[in-house]
């Protein structure tokens, strides 16, 4: 940071400037001091892949983000692809270097972020997270700070968690027991659509994508079941997988309806069609997808059609921080929320929750961690990772996290050093 520019200053300066104008004013004195010396990339491996990116900078300074693990195949070696094309660069050039990504490669078609054939939007994403973390660094404020600032101090998130029957009323309340007891605190938890077995149930066809009459019964007792176990204190979303078809859609979100479910997640085939549009008019329930979709074309046809009621972008597909913040704000025009979908690391939720603290319509944030194993370990912080449902901000640069060297030596995929 200019040794003459104060934080108090830096806010004072930039407090009413638009996002990037904000950037661009504080990186004025320092522009050009520094280069992209190199791009690194290593693999964890556990219940999922994880790939991590480290953008250097010359002197030293460096950022790190997760670009896309499972599954995990050619997204290292994208990012290895790409950092030809990257050494040199002012790391504090985020939008030229994500938009422009690619233009001078061997393969235009593959390495385009416009939406050419092939793109690499997974590898885009990584690397332009970790140029965030990088550029808070470099002028020594919170990766928030420069996304626009902070709405709200801590972010929530929610998990997996399920009974391990959903028709047993005493399986319900022992997982309802479990989760009120879970130190990490969630209050919201997804829980997936469970089918019959076709040698009991006659109707039921694995090749098509229609639920049977004994199935929509079961999915609506077992979540009232859950309901009943845990209250109306936590919040239960109900999770589809891109499984069903139109009819199917609407009647499964009759069946849940009664208890509130905080959103139906991608009953329909990922991409847009009218169905999506036919069924948020037919549903009482909110409908949410998007964790597939690319860049703000990707979720264009679902806003300009009302075809959802909350966006649920992953980071690491969608584009990043800057992209998916400009999704967000065209959600907003739409008076539609938003939400994150995050099957990453430690890392990556940490990041997605940075992320979403300068997001005014903000909803909850996915993770499969905070389970109290390894995982929660990968980083390294001052305070509890998730207390309450909720993870705090810090006021370090950039993203204000450092990875454990332990953690990460241990976890090493086959093959894969430690970049320290």
């Amino acid at each position: 940071m200019n040794p003459t520019m104060s934080r108090r200053n830096f806010l004072g300066l930039v407090g009413a400037a638009p996002l990037l104008a904000r950037c661009n004013l504080l990186a004025e004195p320092i522009k050009h001091r520094h280069k992209i010396s190199d791009i690194q990339c290593m693999v964890l491996s556990g219940e999922r892949t994880y790939t991590l990116v480290k953008v250097v900078a010359d002197g030293g300074m460096y950022g790190i983000a997760e670009a896309y693990g499972s599954p995990s195949i050619g997204t290292k070696e994208q990012i290895l692809k790409l950092k030809p094309l990257l050494i040199g660069k002012d790391p504090l050039g985020i939008d030229a270097i994500y938009t422009y990504l690619g233009r001078g490669g061997d393969s235009l078609s593959g390495t385009r972020t416009d939406g050419s054939a092939h793109n690499l939007m997974r590898a885009a994403s990584g690397i332009e997270m970790a140029l965030w973390d990088l550029a808070g660094k470099i002028l020594g404020v919170p990766t928030t700070t420069l996304l626009g600032g902070e709405f709200r101090e801590k972010v929530r998130v929610y998990d997996h968690a399920a009974p391990r029957d959903l028709l047993d009323k005493g399986s319900c309340r022992e997982w309802a027991h479990k989760v009120k007891a879970d130190p990490s605190g969630f209050t919201a938890h997804k829980i997936g659509v469970n089918n019959t077995d076709p040698a009991t149930d006659r109707a039921r066809d694995l090749g098509n994508r229609v639920l049977t009459t004994r199935e929509l019964s079961e999915v609506r007792q077992g979540f009232e079941n859950c309901r009943e176990a845990i209250g109306w204190e936590h919040d239960l979303m109900v999770h589809c997988h891109w499984e069903y078809d139109l009819r199917t859609s609407i009647q499964l979100a009759q069946a849940v309806e009664s208890i509130k479910p905080l959103w139906l997640e991608d009953p329909l085939g990922v991409n847009y069609s009218g169905s999506w549009k036919r069924l948020v008019e037919a549903s009482n329930v909110p409908i949410c997808t998007g964790e597939n979709l690319e860049r703000r074309e990707g979720f264009n046809d679902f806003l300009v059609n009302q075809a959802l009621d909350i966006l649920n972008p992953d980071l690491r597909n969608s584009g990043g921080f800057l992209e998916t913040k400009r999704i967000a704000d065209m959600a907003e025009v739409y008076g539609l929320p938003i939400a994150t979908h995050n099957t990453g690391s430690q890392l990556n939720t940490w990041a997605s929750c940075q992320w979403a603290a300068s997001i005014r319509d903000f909803i909850v944030c996915e993770t499969t961690t905070g389970r109290g194993g390894w995982m929660d370990q990968l980083l390294l912080l001052d305070g509890p990772y998730i207390d309450g449902g909720f993870i705090r901000l810090n006021d370090k640069p950039g993203l204000g996290v450092e990875l454990n060297p332990d953690v990460v030596k241990a976890h090493l995929a086959d093959g894969e050093t430690w970049w320290g």
